[in-house]
This record gives C-alpha cells, structure tokens and sequence, in this order.
C-alpha cells in the first residue's frame, strides 16, 4: 500500500458544506471515496491555521492517490497537498541502491 499525507484547506464554499453536514459526514465521505478505490483511512484530523483538514490514507497504488486528487481540486471545494510517506524500511532499501548521480559541475 502507499502511504499519503494529506493536508487540506476549505475554500468558502467548503466550508458551508462542512457546516452543512458536519464533520462526521465528511468523514463518512472521505472514507467512501477512498475505500472505493481500495485505500483505507488511517487518521483524519480537522485543524485551523493553515490546514483545515489533515489525513493519512493508505492507497493500493499512486495512480489512486492521483485520482483523488484531480477530483478533489476540481470541486474548487479545498486546496489539497499530498505528501507520499516511506517507511523506514523503506529508506533503508532506497539507502542501498546504487545510483549514478553526478553533481553539477563535478
């Protein structure tokens, strides 16, 4: 599975529909999406500041995590980042493999 962070904020009108439904049911709607396409949501938090909403979902792919994204933006409801999130394990094995990188001007 891959792992994203996701940090959302509300434009105007998502917030009247998060005043609307409230946030148990936007919960309710973000689970559905993902769960549609085989991911699972692992914590969903709502904020201020910044972010008005942060999440970690797990995905069966990135082409998944895309998906979501493009129709998310397109509702013009929030302003979305996705951040992939790597194991430990998981930098152990990028740590191990060799890569032919020359820095500029070296």
């Amino acid at each position: 599975m891959a792992k994203f962070l996701i940090q959302a904020g509300y434009t105007s009108e998502g917030t009247k529909g998060l005043l609307a439904e409230g946030a148990s049911g936007r919960r309710a709607a973000v689970e559905q999406v993902v769960g549609g396409l085989g991911g699972t949501v692992e914590a969903m938090y709502f904020a201020f500041g910044e972010d008005d909403l942060v999440c970690v979902i797990d995905f069966p792919d990135p082409v998944s995590m895309a998906a979501v994204a493009l129709h998310v933006k397109a509702s013009g409801a929030l302003r979305t980042r996705a951040t992939p999130l790597l194991t430990v394990e998981e930098i152990d094995e990028a740590a191990r493999r060799q890569v032919g990188f020359r820095p500029p001007g070296a």
